[in-house]
């Protein structure tokens, strides 16, 4: 086999990078309508693991890496799912099964507050798991002249990892800080990461943050 000289394993470009979380909206978060029907006893047994993750980990490091990557001057992106309806009629199929509705300007379909988009962020409504399915991201990258994306959110092993295989596909090289991700058991994130390693390169938030620091100094 040829050998190209190419790797996945590089540092992010200055003006060719943007940062896309995924689906970190008040939907999934505590009170959102995820959970209606619900007890809060069935709430936290099915997704206490997931609150505290969140909580503790995932989203103090989705702001670091939300003021670092504004620091560099890199486009912070957000996409959220949300009906293009009120009724849900353009859901696609699946998210129809899994009762995956938010619809059009609700409050489910906001970005939660605490990495809330700056007033000329861009923020892409989805109905399908990945991102690159259901909406014009990749024609937006394209326009802005994006190489290197980095990925966060949830969940890890759903729509984090849907996003990450296609991004590869479609020729932008990955980076995920996999301690800025979350899903709902250890061993679901795990097995994610392990499962997507060949399409992306993983770092830490820590690290991350160094590279972007020293972006926003060149």
């Amino acid at each position: 086999m040829t050998d190209f000289g190419l790797s996945r394993d590089v540092p992010v470009g200055k003006g060719k990078t943007a940062i896309l979380f995924v689906d970190v909206q008040k939907y999934s978060a505590p009170g959102g309508g995820a959970y209606t029907g619900l007890s809060g006893e069935e709430v936290e047994a099915r997704y206490g693991y997931f609150f505290k993750e969140m909580r503790e980990r995932a989203v103090p490091n989705m702001q670091r890496l939300q003021r670092a990557a504004r620091a560099a001057g890199i486009e912070v992106m957000y996409t959220v799912i949300e009906s293009l309806t009120q009724d849900g009629r353009d859901l696609s199929l699946d998210y129809k099964i899994s009762r995956l509705f938010c619809p059009k300007g609700s409050r489910d379909a906001e970005v939660i507050d605490e990495i809330r988009p700056a007033n000329d962020e861009i923020v892409i409504p989805k109905t399908s798991s990945s991102v690159f399915v259901s909406t014009h991201i990749h024609y937006v990258l394209g326009n802005l002249g994006v190489k290197y994306l980095i990925i966060a959110g949830v969940l890890t092993d759903q729509c984090v990892d849907s996003a990450v295989r296609d991004a590869c596909d479609f020729g932008y090289l990955v980076t995920l800080p996999t301690d800025a991700c979350a899903t709902l058991s250890a061993a679901r994130h795990e097995s994610s990461l392990a499962n997507n390693r060949g399409y992306c390169r993983q770092v830490t938030t820590e690290e991350l943050c160094a590279e972007l620091e020293g972006l926003a100094i060149q």
